[in-house]
C-alpha cells in the first residue's frame, strides 16, 4: 500500500525536493570490480520491500530504491605502481653508473637535458579495468601516489607520464570520468603551474572524459592527506611535511583552484566537487552523456565546517560533486550515523542548484571482505531458516549485505529537504545562470509568446493594479481636477488614463479593474506601436473589455495626445499614464527617453506617471560558470563579451561585505517622473514640433549633442567594501520602483516593486518578470587585500551618456582597486550597444559601453 503524504509522488499533497544521487568509493581498493562484485555494491543495503524476491542480481529495485547509483574504480593497480618504483630506483642507479663509468662532472650531471626515465605502456598486468555494459557508471580514478607539483623533475615527469597513461587508457575504456589528486600544498606557485600544465596536458589525452580535480576546501592541520607519492618515496623532505605552515590560511586552497582553472582558459571543462570528509585521497563518481573532455574539481571538506564565506566561495564555482567520508558523520543518540546541522545546511543549500552535486560516501561499506564472498543466487532464493532469521533481524534479503546506515541516513537526509519552493519549479530552475540575449523592445517588435511570458507573472500586475488603484483612491480624496473638465462640467469626475506600450493588454485590464473596484469613471487609451500586438488588442478591446478602451497604433514619443470623448476636435492630458518600460537594469530599456516624449501630455501639476521613479543598483559578483561560458562563446560571438546579459544569478558570490556607509547593493542612480521642466518641450514650443527631429550635434553636451537629452545623462562613483581575495568577473545591475508614492495620509507606505536580492522579498516576493543584468569582464579582475586584517576597497565608476539626435544611450564603466586603475569593463577598451543595430565594437579612444533591453525572453 502506497504511503500519504508530501513523500508518496501519488498523493495529492506530494511536494517534490532534490533528489540525490549517491555512488560509492573505498579508499583501500586497488582493483577494479567484478561485475557480480559492482551489481553486489549497487544492491547493498537495498530495502527488500524495494527488491522482488525473484528479480535478477544486478539492476534490481527502481532507480529511486537503490542505494548507490555508481562505483569509484582505480584506473591501475599495485603491480603498476611498482613497476614505476622500480623504474625510478633503476634510473637512479643508472645516473651513478653514468659517474662512475663515464666520468661525468657535477656540471654535466646537471645538464637538463640528460635522458630522464620514461614509463612504458600499461599491460594487462597493470589494470583490472576493461571496457564493460557498465564503464559509464563507474568513476575512473588516477593513482594518488603521483606528484604533479614535486620540485624534483623527475619525480614530477614519471607523475605527469603516469597521468597521461592512465587518462588516455581510462578514456579508451568509456569512462566519462577521472578524478586527479590535486596539489598537496598550495604555497609554491611554480609547483601550482606544473600542476596545471600536466592538467592540460590530460584534458588533450582524454578528449572525451571528465576530469575531477580532488581539492580540500581548505587546510586543517593535522587532518592533511597520509597517501604514500613518489615524493615521500624517492625525497622524504619534500613530502607533504615539508614547509607545513602552522597559520590557517583559508583561501590557499582556492587559490590553487583558481589558477589551475585559469591556466586552462576558463574551459567550459572546469566543474567542482565537494568532499566531506578529513583524510584519504578520495576519487569520486562522474556523470554521463558528456561528449567532450572535461574538467571538474572535488574539493575535501574537513569535520569542521568553515565559514560562510567561503563556502559561498565553493558555491559560486562549477560544483559538480560532494563526496562524505566515513570519518565525518558522528553517531547520534542512537549510535546511528548523522551530519551536524553545518553539513546538513550546506547540503540542502548546495543541492538547490540546477544541476545538483552528486554525492559520493567513502569508506562506508560494503567492506572488502564482504565483497570477497558472492552471494549463491540458489542459495538465496532458498535460504535456511537460521539465515531467514538474521536476514529478516537486519533488514535485508538472505546472503546480501547488511542494510548501509549511511546510505540509510542520507535518504533520510534527503526527505527531509525543504520542499521547492513557488521560485523553483523546474522551468525557473532551468534559467539559473543561463545567459540570455537581451530583448530590444523599442527597436525590435516582440513575439505573442514573449508577451505571453511576462503576462505569467501576476505579482508585477498585482502591485501595478494595487499602484493604480491607490492612484484613484487618493484622486478623489484629495479633490484633484479631472482632465475631462470643462467650463460647463467643472467637477466631472471622469479620469483620463492612458496606457503607453500596452502589449497585449494586461495593465489595460488592470486599470479598468481598478477603476471598477473604485467607482471610478474613466476613459482609457492604449498605445501599441507593435503592429501585430494591436491586431490582438482589437479583438481584446470587442470581446473582453466591451470596447471601452480607445486604442491608437503609434510609437507614444509620437502621439498626439487624447481626444476628449465628446470634445474630439480638442486634445486634452492625461490624468494618470501607466507604461512598463523598465528593464532590468531600471532604465536600460529607454524608459527615460520614451517618457520624455509622452510626458508632455500630462496633465500639470496634479498628473501621475505609474511608474513614479526607478532605481539602478550594482554589486561586483564572481561567477566562474558565467566567464568561462563567455569565453566559450568569443569564437562564434566576438562581442560576447561587450553585452549586457540577462541571467537569473544563482551560483554566484557576492564579493562585497556590507558595511556601514556600504552597502553590498549600492545606488548607481535614479529616475523620476514627470519631469517637471524638459528641455526638449521647450524646444518644441519655441520651434516647432518637426524642428526637434533635426537638431545637429553640439560640442557642449556631455556627448556632442544639441543637450536635449542631457538631463538623462547619469554618473555614480561607488566604492565596494571587499574583505578577502578573489576574482571579479563582472556587475550585476538590478533596480527598484516606486510604482506609486501615497500623496495624502502619513505613514502609508509606497507601492513599489525590486529585483534587489534583499528587498525583493519585502516588496515584491515571488516577482519574476525581471532578471538581474550582468556587465561582464573581458578578463577577471583579481583583488587581494594588502594584508590579513585588511579589506580591499573596489571602486567603481559608471556613467550613463544619451544623445539627443539619434535617440542612442550609452554607459561607460570602470573598476578600480584601491586608486589605481586596474581593469575596465568588458574589453581593454569600452564598448557599446545602439537599439535596432546590436552591439559592435568601438574604437579604443570611444571607451563607451551601452545599455540594451534585459528582460528575460522565453
Amino acid at each position: 500500500m502506497s504511503s500519504s503524504g508530501s513523500l508518496n509522488p501519488q498523493s495529492e499533497s506530494f511536494e517534490s525536493r532534490p533528489t540525490f544521487y549517491i555512488g560509492q568509493h573505498d579508499s583501500t581498493r586497488s582493483e577494479a570490480l567484478s561485475d557480480d562484485q559492482y551489481a553486489q555494491v549497487l544492491n547493498s543495503g537495498v530495502s527488500p520491500s524495494a527488491v522482488s524476491l525473484r528479480a535478477p542480481v544486478l539492476g534490481r529495485g527502481g532507480a529511486d530504491q537503490e542505494q548507490f547509483r555508481f562505483v569509484t574504480a582505480p584506473i591501475t593497480n599495485r603491480h603498476f605502481f611498482d613497476r614505476v618504483v622500480k623504474l625510478h630506483r633503476d634510473y637512479l642507479r643508472e645516473r651513478e653508473e653514468w659517474v662512475q663509468q663515464r666520468g661525468l662532472t657535477a656540471s654535466q650531471q646537471a645538464n637538463p637535458s640528460l635522458p630522464g626515465p620514461v614509463v612504458p605502456t600499461l599491460t594487462d598486468e597493470d589494470t583490472s579495468l576493461f571496457p564493460s555494459n557498465y564503464i559509464g557508471s563507474l568513476a575512473a580514478y588516477a593513482s594518488p601516489w603521483i606528484d604533479l607539483c614535486s620540485p624534483d623533475p623527475h619525480v614530477s615527469s614519471l607523475s605527469r607520464q603516469v597521468l597521461n597513461l592512465e587518462a588516455a587508457y581510462a578514456n579508451f575504456c568509456g569512462a566519462r570520468t577521472i578524478i586527479v589528486p590535486g596539489p598537496r600544498q598550495d604555497d609554491s606557485s611554480r609547483g601550482i603551474a606544473q600542476y596545471a600544465r600536466a592538467i592540460r596536458e590530460a584534458l588533450n589525452v582524454a578528449n572525451r572524459a571528465n576530469i575531477i580535480i580532488h581539492m580540500p576546501m581548505y587546510r586543517e592541520p593535522g587532518l592533511e592527506e597520509k597517501a604514500e607519492t613518489l615524493s615521500t618515496i624517492f625525497g622524504p623532505e619534500n613530502g607533504p611535511e615539508a614547509g607545513a605552515k602552522k597559520e590557517i590560511d583559508l583561501f590557499s586552497a582556492w587559490d590553487s583552484w583558481n589558477t589551475i582553472r585559469s591556466m586552462c582558459n576558463y574551459s567550459m571543462r572546469l566543474f567542482v566537487g565537494m568532499l566531506l570528509d578529513h583524510l584519504g585521497p578520495i576519487q569520486g563518481g562522474g556523470r554521463c552523456f558528456i561528449s567532450a573532455a572535461d574538467l571538474y574539481t572535488a574539493i575535501r571538506i574537513p569535520r569542521r565546517v568553515p565559514e560562510k564565506a567561503l563556502q559561498e566561495r565553493w558555491f559560486a564555482e562549477p560544483l559538480h560533486y560532494l563526496t562524505i567520508g566515513a570519518e565525518t558523520f558522528q553517531p547520534n543518540r542512537a549510535g546511528h550515523p548523522s551530519l551536524s546541522k553545518h553539513h546538513q545546511d550546506m547540503i540542502n543549500r548546495y543541492m538547490r542548484l540546477r544541476n545538483p552535486p552528486w554525492l559520493i560516501l567513502c569508506d562506508v561499506g560494503p567492506r572488502p571482505e564482504e565483497l570477497a564472498v558472492l552471494p549463491d543466487p540458489t542459495a538465496a532464493e532458498f535460504p535456511s531458516l537460521a539465515e531467514a532469521n538474521q536476514a529478516l533481524r537486519e533488514n535485508r534479503r538472505p546472503h546480501m549485505p547488511s542494510l548501509n546506515a549511511h546510505v540509510g541516513y542520507m535518504k533520510h537526509l534527503e526527505r527531509q529537504q525543504p520542499p521547492f519552493s513557488a521560485m523553483e519549479t523546474p522551468a525557473l530552475m532551468s534559467f539559473q545562470d543561463w545567459l540570455q540575449p537581451p530583448l530590444q523592445p523599442l527597436a525590435d517588435n516582440l513575439e505573442s509568446a514573449t508577451y505571453e511570458v511576462f503576462e505569467g507573472d501576476p505579482v508585477k500586475y498585482d502591485q501595478y493594479e494595487k499602484a493604480i488603484t491607490e492612484a484613484m483612491i487618493e484622486w478623489k480624496d484629495l479633490k484633484k481636477p479631472t482632465s475631462t473638465a470643462t467650463p460647463e462640467n467643472p467637477s466631472s469626475p471622469e479620469l483620463v488614463v492612458t496606457v503607453a506600450g500596452a502589449g497585449r493588454g494586461p495593465l489595460v485590464t488592470r486599470a479598468l479593474r481598478a477603476a471598477e473596484k473604485t467607482g471610478t469613471p474613466i476613459q482609457i487609451w492604449a498605445l501599441e506601436k507593435n503592429q501585430d500586438a494591436f491586431v490582438y488588442l482589437l479583438r481584446k478591446n470587442r470581446l473582453e473589455w466591451n470596447n471601452q478602451v480607445t486604442l491608437v497604433k503609434t510609437d507614444m514619443r509620437g502621439w498626439e495626445g487624447p481626444r476628449l470623448k465628446g470634445r474630439e476636435d480638442v486634445i486634452g492630458k492625461v490624468d494618470i499614464l501607466i507604461t512598463e518600460l523598465l528593464g532590468s537594469f531600471g532604465d536600460n530599456e529607454l524608459s527615460p527617453e520614451c517618457l520624455d516624449g509622452i510626458q508632455r501630455h500630462i496633465a500639470r501639476p496634479h498628473g501621475i506617471s505609474i511608474p513614479h521613479s526607478y532605481t539602478a543598483h550594482l554589486s561586483p559578483i564572481s561567477t566562474p560558470r558565467l566567464f568561462a561560458d563567455l569565453s566559450s562563446r568569443v569564437v562564434s560571438d566576438p562581442n560576447a563579451f561587450e553585452t549586457p546579459w540577462v541571467v537569473r544569478l544563482f551560483a554566484v558570490d557576492y564579493v562585497a561585505q556590507k558595511v556601514p556607509g556600504h552597502p553590498r547593493f549600492q545606488q548607481a542612480w535614479e529616475f523620476v517622473h514627470p519631469v517637471e521642466v524638459a528641455r526638449a518641450d521647450d524646444f518644441a514650443a519655441q520651434h516647432g514640433k518637426a524642428a526637434a527631429r533635426y537638431v545637429t550635434g553640439g560640442v557642449g553636451s556631455m556627448s556632442g549633442a544639441g543637450g536635449t537629452n542631457e538631463h538623462n545623462a547619469r554618473h555614480c562613483h561607488l566604492t565596494f567594501v571587499c574583505p578577502t581575495r578573489g576574482v571579479i568577473h563582472g556587475l550585476a545591475g538590478f533596480f527598484e520602483s516606486v510604482l506609486y508614492a501615497p500623496q495624502a495620509g502619513a505613514g502609508k507606505e509606497p507601492v513599489e516593486i525590486s529585483i534587489l536580492p534583499d528587498q525583493i522579498d519585502r516588496k515584491s516576493k515571488d516577482m519574476i518578470s525581471w532578471f538581474p543584468i550582468f556587465f561582464p569582464l573581458k578578463v577577471g579582475f583579481f583583488r587581494f587585500p594588502p594584508s590579513r586584517d585588511t579589506k580591499l576597497d573596489l571602486q567603481i565608476t559608471l556613467c550613463r551618456r544619451a544623445r539627443s539626435t539619434s535617440r542612442r544611450t550609452q554607459n561607460s564603466r570602470s573598476a578600480c582597486g584601491g586608486k589605481q586603475m586596474t581593469e575596465r569593463c568588458g574589453t581593454s577598451g569600452w564598448w557599446r550597444y545602439t537599439p535596432g543595430l546590436g552591439p559592435r565594437r568601438e574604437s579604443r579612444s570611444a571607451r563607451r559601453i551601452s545599455t540594451a533591453a534585459a528582460r528575460w525572453p522565453v
